[in-house]
């Protein structure tokens, strides 16, 4: 629990599948009462509300002192559950459909200069990591578990996915707006120019179709409390631009985040993009260092590193190889090189400097850089075995 671990404050909402009426939430370790349906509560905003709080208490009882704030929102994570007046913004944005809005957004990418990648080719036969047959039933003929080509979608499939997409991207402005809330927070207190601000997502769009919580009805408003729609494997495609495969894999649309880092009295760097592989087991050892804390000689010596150099520049050395491990996919990332399996299939090997969204596969022509990676993935996964033994 967060106070038990060592935060002054906490709001902890332990209930992914209702965004309107939790059933699980505490305040400072100590149980809340359920939501019930129908109040004005929404979970993302409750989160900034809670953050804005805590950080005025700070500001009250110890405004000499600097403070840490994780602000973890669930959104967009299924259920895709939003606003209706959120919804609405989105309501006719996506009824071109996924093939059409992923080739924009790859253009879309390249102006804004984002660094040029090719648009790894779908995979139609590549649906949810997981199969709930009887939970595809319950959503309706509207849902489609693989990323068919749009034009052979019914016009029920067409309205049904459009209208789940327009969701997702309601989640993702409301999420916007809060976050823009607690900015503007630090502002008004003339704390925004030396706070380092962090955003994060822990894994690439899921393509997962499930149905949990309260259940699903059909008869209600798509993205309403009674549904539960999830984001499923063709708009979890386009979400994942440029790259292919999803959450759960180990391929970079599974694995590859964003991470946009803002400090204006903390580094020079302004609207400049870094290269440098890095990783949230990094975040620790930036905290640490800010905060001038020596770890202590009994904890296991962390694998991450400051993220502080390459704040102010990219580095060579940042990592000297980083690894994954999620449910049988794996891989490995050395010097350019990643070699990555997914579940009981053979290894593969890419260059990502050259050919970041995985589409030209070099085992074959490169079988003793494989051979070198996999074993030194053997050799990291014995040692973090080895390691959380101590």
């Amino acid at each position: 629990k967060p106070i038990a671990t060592g935060f002054d404050r906490s709001y902890y909402l332990k209930d992914q599948s209702r965004f309107f009426s939790p059933t699980t939430h505490y305040l400072d370790d100590q149980k809340l009462s359920p939501v019930k349906r129908g109040t004005a509560f929404y979970a993302t905003t409750e989160l900034a509300n809670r953050t804005i709080e805590f950080l005025k208490e700070h500001e009250t009882k110890h405004s000499d002192s600097p403070f840490f704030t994780y602000l973890a929102f669930a959104a967009p994570h299924f259920p895709l559950h939003a606003l209706p007046k959120d919804i609405a913004k989105y309501e006719n944005t996506y009824t071109s459909g996924w093939n059409s809005i992923r080739e924009a957004r790859h253009q879309r990418m390249s102006e804004l200069g984002f660094p040029k990648v090719d648009l790894s080719p779908v995979l139609p036969k590549l649906g949810p990591p997981y199969h709930f047959p009887d939970q595809l039933k319950i959503l309706g003929a509207g849902e489609v578990n693989r990323p068919l080509p749009w034009k052979k979608l019914s016009k029920e499939q067409k309205t049904f996915q459009s209208r789940k997409m327009a969701i997702h991207a309601a989640m993702i402005d409301r999420m916007d707006q809060e976050i823009g809330r607690v900015i503007d927070h630090l502002k008004k207190r003339d704390r925004f120019d030396n706070t380092l601000i962090i955003f994060l997502s822990d894994n690439g769009a899921s393509a997962e179709i499930m149905v949990r919580g309260d259940g699903h009805d059909p008869a209600a408003p798509l993205g309403s409390a009674a549904t539960y729609p999830c984001l499923g494997p063709g708009w979890s495609t386009t979400a994942n631009t440029p790259f292919k495969k999803h959450k759960t894999w180990t391929h970079e649309g599974g694995i590859s985040t964003p991470l946009i880092a803002h400090w204006p009295r903390g580094f020079d760097a302004k609207n400049k993009f870094r290269h440098t592989p890095t990783h949230v087991i990094d975040l620790l050892p930036t905290f640490l260092e800010i905060a001038k804390i020596k770890k202590r000689p009994s904890i296991v010596t962390s694998p991450g590193k400051s993220l502080l150099p390459v704040f102010k520049e990219d580095q060579k050395d940042h990592h000297q190889g980083l690894w994954w491990s999620h449910e049988g996919h794996n891989a490995i990332l050395k010097d350019s090189w990643k070699a990555v399996s997914s579940f009981k299939e053979p290894w593969e090997l890419y260059h990502l400097s050259k050919d970041r969204s995985e589409t030209n596969n070099l085992a074959k022509k490169h079988p003793e850089k494989l051979k070198s990676l996999i074993a030194l993935w053997n050799k990291s996964a014995n040692q973090f075995i080895a390691d959380s033994k101590k």
